[in-house]
């Protein structure tokens, strides 16, 4: 852990801009989902506890570099507020006399809010200049956006290293929660990598056959891997382009010691659609009509075997199609299973990406996790063992 955290810096009477990522949704002017206001709840409250002067950057939709009155974050003001327990200030820029004089302006107790980081284009460009007149502000940094690490903005990357900086309670929870998964891991490590496309998680399963015990793989990505393997998928969701990439994937993760499972037995059906009739096969006699929508009980029975000789799992994207009955049956049996290990003490186990947080939240088994994650694209390029900018600033 080369970072620091809140609890190695001196925050009283000291201004800490904090860099959150509060892209919520929103109608009609209000906050429809606050779960990413409530995630950075506790870093604002343990500064105006340590008597810091919290002041938030973030960014609000892709507004280009352009002011858009629908994407100010002015909007958010209300939900900020009811979270925090305190009054928030808001300033219509994120640099400037304006935002100088808020910050000045701030007293104990009460937290500021700048406006859109990417109301300036030079934001998306790690612009040196835009970085040092936010740094003007302030007086330490403190990044808890884990979700906006993956990109090297000004906000996130270039401030970073013109103060003394440190990660939020969130961004802690984020780097140790992978670190545990990934970096130092308890043996036996098992992963869980689904969805449609094999060729958006090629660097992923590159990375993870070199630090993985046991390789799950699910969704349209497996039926590429069993095309790859000679059997026949039907009309299923599946890249013919990149079957000799899946038979080098399969060859690579044998030479390292890496099992890799995929199903054994396959639900189909002749339609894409909620309830539609359906059965269970053998991976190797899915009819030409037919599309495979999700993994068999078979599979996921021997799916739970590998999850309980685990003591680690790391997991991104769903077995089958989830958001369809019955085909969310795979995902949903192995997720219980994995919440199930987890409650009893036997189990580490670390989750995130879009669908998969979708996934997990339906199936009722995210609350027994031992961590999700939110961050979607920094998640995902942690586990591809790439160098996230905003955490590495954080280690100068």
């Amino acid at each position: 852990m080369g970072w620091k955290t809140l609890d190695d810096m001196d925050l009283n009477g000291k201004r800490v801009l904090v860099r959150v990522d509060i892209n919520v949704p929103v109608a009609d002017g209000k906050v429809t989902d606050d779960t990413r206001i409530q995630r950075i709840t506790p870093t604002v409250r343990d500064i105006l506890a340590a008597g810091g002067r919290p002041i938030l950057l973030a960014h609000f939709g892709r507004p280009g570099g352009e002011r858009k009155a629908e994407l100010s974050l002015q909007q958010l003001v209300p939900a900020l507020e009811a979270a925090f327990d305190c009054p928030v200030m808001f300033a219509a820029d994120c640099v400037g006399a304006g935002a100088a004089a808020a910050a000045e302006a701030l007293k104990e107790g009460e937290v500021l809010l700048l406006e859109n980081t990417r109301f300036h284009a030079a934001e998306t460009k790690n612009d040196a200049d835009l970085a040092a007149g936010m740094a003007a502000l302030g007086d330490i940094y403190c990044n808890d956006a884990f979700s906006a690490a993956h990109r090297a903005h000004a906000s996130t990357e270039a401030l970073a290293r013109l103060l003394p900086a440190c990660a939020g309670r969130l961004m802690q929870a984020e780097l140790q929660a992978l670190e545990a998964a990934l970096a130092k891991p308890e043996r036996p490590v098992t992963a869980v990598v689904g969805g449609a496309k094999v060729s958006t998680k090629l660097d992923l399963l590159s990375n993870l056959i070199e630090k993985v015990d046991h390789l799950v793989i699910g969704g349209g990505m497996a039926n590429t891997f069993l095309l790859a393997q000679g059997h026949a998928i039907g009309s299923s969701l599946a890249e013919a382009s990149l079957t000799d990439t899946a038979s080098e994937i399969l060859t690579k993760a044998k030479a390292a010691g890496c099992e890799i499972i995929l199903p054994s037995d396959l639900v189909v059906a002749r339609k894409f659609e909620a309830n539609a009739p359906h059965e269970v096969l053998p991976a190797d006699a899915c009819p030409d009509d037919a599309m495979i929508l999700d993994a068999g009980p078979a599979s996921v029975t021997r799916i739970a075997e590998v999850f309980a000789n685990s003591k680690t799992l790391i997991w991104n994207g769903p077995l089958g199609a989830f958001e369809m009955e019955p085909f969310d049956a795979a995902t949903n049996a192995a997720a219980l299973k994995a919440a199930e290990l987890t409650r009893a003490g036997t189990l580490i186990s670390v989750a995130g990406g879009g669908d998969t947080v979708a996934a997990l939240n339906a199936s009722g088994a995210a609350a027994d996790f031992s961590y999700i994650s939110t961050a979607g694209g920094a998640f995902l390029e942690w586990m591809e063992g790439k160098t996230l900018p905003g955490v590495a600033a954080l280690e100068q």
